[in-house]
């Protein structure tokens, strides 16, 4: 693959994964192509999706340039990249923060592919794992401020709740930016602390492992026994969804009793393992292939739409996008 088409197949697989997982129907919880939010319909995440593929080319380039030059992976700027996507996402809708989460995975994801390509001509899942580490660990400060510049961009101290702690200190805090640097805290430094109560974040620092492990595992096999990218999204939103409690609803239902993250999200995922143990029954009906699964996974759809915004599964639809992006990224065709 010449560097132009490389480049080109990273960008679609990217924008295509996106597009994919808020298309895949139903997906319990979520905005999907015949269920929207009172701010936020199925036709924002689409432009979203569109709009990340400048910025996923863009670090694929530099990640490209970097690697076969042979400089510091550091210089590849993840951070920078991910606040441009971010804020080019935030221009091309009105339907606010509707992919925070994926571009948070997708550009790392991306640096790693084109790194990855580029030391052993193929996607290799062990290699693309390993360089996504290497990425991460390689990040800065300044990646960490403009990661925290991305994320204030679209979310505020009511959503995120309150952190404080040396490592990684609370978004909010007039005086973070300051202490990120005074106390060289990069990136990695800040996602590390967090992944014990954000599952994006242990997704940084794991090199992706429920991505790769749980969600690319589920959809290929899905996908082999049914050849049907619907059901496989679905499918693979559900294994995750059972396996992994969706800390974006934990958070949601946690910070109605306290401000401290940690704490909240502890109290969220208590409160909220019903969810997990649904997806898990339907999956064991056979999901989207069964009568039967398909009707509890409407009703189950039903129920999470009926009782608000805040259990919407956003982390797990993130996670599903993820698995796209891989599996595409690999050849994957339907």
């Amino acid at each position: 693959m010449k560097i132009k088409e490389l480049l080109k197949h990273i960008r679609f697989s990217a924008e295509l994964a996106a597009a994919l997982e808020v298309s895949g129907w139903p997906k319990p919880g979520n905005v999907h192509r015949t269920r929207n939010y009172s701010t936020t319909r199925y036709e924002h995440f689409l432009a979203g999706s569109v709009s990340l593929g400048s910025s996923v080319e863009l670090v694929a380039l530099k990640s490209l340039i970097i690697t076969k030059n042979r400089l510091d992976t550091s210089k590849i700027g993840v951070g920078k990249i991910i606040k441009k996507a971010i804020f080019d996402i935030e221009n091309s809708h009105k339907g606010g923060n509707t992919h925070l989460g994926i571009c948070l995975l997708f550009i790392p994801l991306a640096a790693s592919a084109a790194k990855t390509y580029i030391e052993v001509g193929n996607f290799s899942l062990n290699v693309l794992r390993n360089n996504i580490k290497k990425v991460i660990l390689s990040t800065t400060p300044r990646d960490a401020i403009s990661v925290y510049e991305a994320i204030s961009l679209v979310s505020s101290p009511h959503e995120l709740g309150r952190v404080n702690d040396v490592h990684a200190p609370d978004i909010y805090d007039k005086k973070a930016y300051m202490k990120i640097l005074k106390n060289k805290i990069s990136l990695y430094d800040a996602m590390k602390e967090s992944s014990s109560y954000d599952t994006i974040a242990r997704e940084l620092v794991t090199g992706m492992k429920i991505s790769f492990n749980i969600g690319y595992r589920e959809l290929i096999e899905t996908f082999n026994h049914t050849k049907d990218i619907n059901i496989a999204t679905v499918h693979t939103f559900l294994r995750i969804l059972s396996k992994v409690p969706d800390t974006f609803i934990a958070r949601k239902i946690g910070l109605r009793k306290v401000s401290n993250i940690k704490e909240a999200v502890r109290i969220g995922i208590e409160e909220t393992k019903w969810i997990s143990e649904i997806a898990e029954q339907i999956l064991n009906l056979g999901g989207l292939t069964t009568e039967k699964g398909a009707k509890i996974l409407w009703d189950f759809d039903h129920k999470l739409q009926n009782l608000g915004e805040d259990y919407n599964p956003g982390t797990t639809a993130d996670l599903t996008a993820n698995a796209l992006f891989i599996a595409l990224l690999r050849g994957l065709k339907f």
